[in-house]
């Protein structure tokens, strides 16, 4: 009940998005399960409701439209394997949409019920095992739910909501530091740049097509870097500014859009360098490798792919799940790349022989967030069932 006001402003605002994005409107259709109207690409039944962040899709009874290109089944290298190191059910009062580590002690979240947690372990605060997930303090302020979230090395912590609204605060005392407002739909995936004393962020801007980078500690904006022009119409119409990285040395943003393009920017020119394709639907997660030659993306096609970051080339795509890939996060060793899907699980990759080594089946829906600690011990894993899982790494 104290949710209802909530998930009927988040259907109202998917409807605005489906007026806003003429490009969604058949998928849109099948989403809310209009029966006259079918969705472009066919995708297994999925559990999420249509309050969601994006809702999933409906049931066609078929796997996500493949890549052109044939892929080789081949089995994983001795590796490093996850192992439950704790489950925290009922994290927050609904779905739990984004997540990330403040340093190696610290895990935050973000969710559909408008708030911003941040969690410690129970027993010592400091304690880098985090085998007992304590709620420290929770953010408000946000009115719809909350999207994505970063933070950098100096406890700054971002979170972008569907309110449109980007907020940032000092976690470790609690300060808000800055507050972007924008129209709902221009803000979307947050990520600092990387670099040491740094306080940039970049921000998705949905329908206004660009990338925007903003001073946290001057609250001044930097600069927009707007998505290259396409002559599709149909694309034209439709391309969203979804999801941003930070290239390791701060030099680059990729920026996946809806359309199924990643855009690559140099962020001291402002220029698009580089448009990657391959995907046929929203891409909905980027990152960089570690040493920022290779940049991965999930995307609504169900696929993984692997891009060589310089030359703008498919190295390979990586297939395994069965609907929509929400999330994907690299470890800092660069070795191994975690999956989040919408189809439920978890998968961790071995990046060597490029296969599935692992699959983690610890949630009841969709999960929406996976992201490794810093020191690349531990992995969370954030959920439509509300919940978070924590994963110890060896």
């Amino acid at each position: 009940m104290i949710h209802s006001h909530r998930e009927f402003a988040a259907r109202a605002f998917l409807s605005l998005r489906a007026l806003l994005v003429p490009s969604f409107l058949p998928s849109f259709a099948s989403i809310v399960r209009v029966p006259a109207l079918h969705s472009p690409f066919p995708f297994p039944r999925s559990r999420v409701s249509a309050s969601s962040k994006f809702a999933l899709p409906s049931d066609s009874g078929a796997s996500p439209r493949r890549p052109l290109r044939r892929l080789v089944a081949r089995r994983p290298s001795a590796m490093v394997k996850l192992s439950p190191l704790c489950h925290r059910a009922s994290a927050h009062d609904a779905e739990v949409w984004a997540t990330c580590f403040a340093g190696d002690t610290t895990l935050v979240t973000g969710s559909l019920d408008e708030s911003v947690k941040l969690w410690v372990n129970e027993e010592e605060e400091d304690a880098v095992s985090l085998e007992n997930l304590r709620e420290k303090h929770a953010y408000t302020g946000h009115t719809l739910g909350v999207c994505s979230l970063d933070a950098n090395a100096a406890g700054l912590v971002a979170a972008s909501a569907l309110d449109g609204v980007v907020r940032a605060w000092d976690s470790a005392r609690g300060e808000t530091k800055l507050v972007l407002e924008s129209a709902p739909g221009e803000s979307w995936g947050v990520k600092f740049d990387p670099t040491s004393g740094s306080s940039h962020i970049a921000i998705g801007g949905g329908v206004s097509r660009a990338v925007h980078v903003y001073d946290v500690e001057k609250g001044e904006k930097k600069k927009s870097l707007e998505l290259p022009e396409t002559t599709a119409d149909a694309a034209k119409n439709g391309r969203f500014a979804q999801s941003v990285a930070y290239s390791p040395d701060g030099k680059r943003i990729a920026c996946g859009v809806t359309d199924g393009t990643v855009a690559i920017f140099d962020v001291k020119s402002g220029k698009c360098v580089h448009t990657l394709t391959g995907h046929v639907a929203p891409v909905r997660d980027v990152t960089f490798s570690p040493d920022g030659k290779t940049l991965y993306t999930a995307c609504d096609d169900g696929y993984v792919h692997i891009y060589d970051a310089h030359n703008k080339s498919l190295i390979d795509a990586l297939g395994g799940h069965k609907s929509w890939v929400l999330s994907l996060t690299a470890s800092p060793d660069g070795a191994a790349l975690v999956t989040g899907s919408s189809d439920s699980t978890v998968k961790l990759w071995d990046l060597s022989s490029r296969a599935c080594a692992q699959t983690m089946t610890d949630h009841s829906d969709a999960v929406w967030c996976v992201r490794f600690s810093p020191d690349g011990n531990k992995l969370a894993a954030v959920s439509a069932d509300s919940s978070i899982s924590l994963f110890n790494v060896a």
